[in-house]
């Protein structure tokens, strides 16, 4: 039994949902929800539940969960505080637990409702009323005060915000796993915006139930999902949580952000999710045991999606640098040097390859600057002659200025970087068309960043590295 009421997978292959407090007015949370599940195209049944209403956007809408006659996967409650109890109680009888109870069995409720543990002590009483339910009828809870899932696999969607306010990521290999809604949201916003994928995001607020231990466990068996980012304000079970994210981290990386480090941040996460933080040198301790990579804030975590969507950890921390412009290269050294990669020169059987191929104007040493003067070929022959030199990743800086540069680059070093297995980062700071490169450069799967600390923070990302 211990095993079935840890199972939450059927969040993330739902056949049927059912949308507590529906309603047709627009800007309510439920009516977004309803246009969320439509717009990204869920082929499973939904099932509109509010006494009020006969039909909403042309479904037929149910008086109560009892009058469905099929099985619900989720359930999600989009009502008053005061009113979640009493629907958990009614949801509770429409299932096979205790056995006596007849009827559709509803395996799992997300509650995006506010007004809990967060609030205080009237909250908070009302909260463990929920977790006694959950405990007694076997109804898996994410929630409450939550946005719930952004599934691109299975096409679910439960965020409360318009898609014209926060964007929607493509499908891609991470999956995101948050404490907090608006930290999700924010974050797909961003990586939809930069066209980078995510696979699942997972916004479990106060962990009343599902928590982050749970959903760890689901994703270190899940094929879709290649790393996990998460963001955690607290952990309920710090033993389970160790234990958990140690199995997951055997199968794929694993990489973390804790805010609520100091006296403020603490007391902020707990009016955010009535979380007890801890002390953070506990959480540090615990990251370290779990081979979780610890990501100093919203940034690095935003970097660790861009590039545990393309490539894995690797083992080695030796970086080639090439670039064509001096000063930037410099700054990507002793970026390098502060996080603990290894800036190594190169062989004099490598630099006589290269000072053969490349033109004399050329400075070839590590890093290689190919100066202002640069044309494609310039760089398919540094990365190629360079990594014959044994170096665990490459970042390549391209400044678009030199006119001899053409977008046809792009293509060209897609084709080199199948020949290798080396993860090759580029640099690529810049205004309009840069930005356009950019995200050329993306579509064809090569990871670019905008500033020289950005693309170090990756590379050390790469090697397992705290930063």
């Amino acid at each position: 039994m211990k095993e079935k009421r840890n199972n939450i997978s059927f969040f993330f292959n739902p056949k049927a949902i059912a949308i507590i407090g529906a309603s047709p007015t627009p800007g309510k949370l439920s009516s977004v929800i309803l246009e969320s599940l439509n717009r990204i195209g869920f082929s499973g049944s939904i099932y509109p539940v509010n006494p009020k209403y006969t039909s909403i956007n042309d479904l037929k809408c149910y008086g109560s969960i009892h009058e469905i006659k099929n099985d619900i996967d989720i359930a999600v409650i989009a009502l008053p505080s005061q009113s979640v109890l009493e629907t958990l109680k009614d949801m509770a009888k429409t299932t096979p637990y205790p056995p006596f109870l007849r009827g559709n069995k509803v395996k799992g409720a997300i509650i995006v409702s506010a007004g809990f543990k967060e609030t205080g002590e009237n909250g908070r009483k009302l909260e463990g009323e929920i977790k006694g339910i959950v405990e007694k009828f076997g109804i898996r809870v994410m929630g409450p005060n939550c946005m719930g899932i952004y599934d691109t696999i299975s096409k679910v969607d439960t965020f409360f915000v318009p898609k014209d306010r926060v964007g929607r990521p493509v499908r891609g290999g991470i999956s995101i796993v948050s404490q907090s809604g608006s930290f999700a949201a924010t974050i797909m916003d961003e990586l939809a915006l930069e066209g980078i994928g995510v696979s699942r995001v997972i916004s479990y607020g106060n962990g009343a139930d599902v928590d982050e231990s749970d959903c760890l466990e689901f994703l270190k068996d899940d094929e879709a999902t290649n790393a996990i980012a998460l963001y955690i304000e607290s952990v309920n079970d710090g033993r389970r949580f160790v234990e958990a994210a140690f199995r997951c981290t055997r199968k794929k990386p694993v990489v973390a952000v804790k805010v609520g480090r100091r006296d403020a941040g603490v007391n902020a996460a707990r009016s955010h999710t009535g979380a007890m933080t801890g002390r953070y040198e506990i959480y540090r301790a615990a990251f370290k045991k779990a081979g979780v990579t610890e990501i100093d804030g919203y940034e690095g975590l935003k970097d660790a999606c861009r590039i545990f969507n393309v490539y894995g950890l690797i083992k080695g921390k030796k970086v080639l640098i090439i670039t064509d412009g001096g000063g930037i290269g410099v700054r990507i050294a002793d970026a390098c040097e502060n996080s603990g990669l290894e800036v190594a020169g190169i062989t004099e059987a490598a630099r006589n390859r290269l000072t053969s191929r490349l033109p004399s104007f050329c400075a070839v040493g590590n890093p290689i600057d190919l100066t202002g003067s640069v044309t494609d070929e310039d760089y398919l022959t540094a990365l190629e002659e360079g990594l014959k030199d044994g170096f665990d990743i490459a970042i390549m800086t391209v400044l678009w200025g030199p006119p001899q540069l053409t977008e046809g680059l792009v293509e060209k070093l897609k084709k080199t970087m199948k020949r290798y297995n080396t993860p090759i980062i580029v640099c690529s700071p810049g205004g309009e068309f840069t930005k356009m490169m950019g995200r050329i450069f993306g579509e064809k799967g090569i990871p670019v960043f905008s500033s020289p600390e950005s693309a170090v923070r990756a590379a050390a990302i790469l090697t397992g590295k705290r930063i």
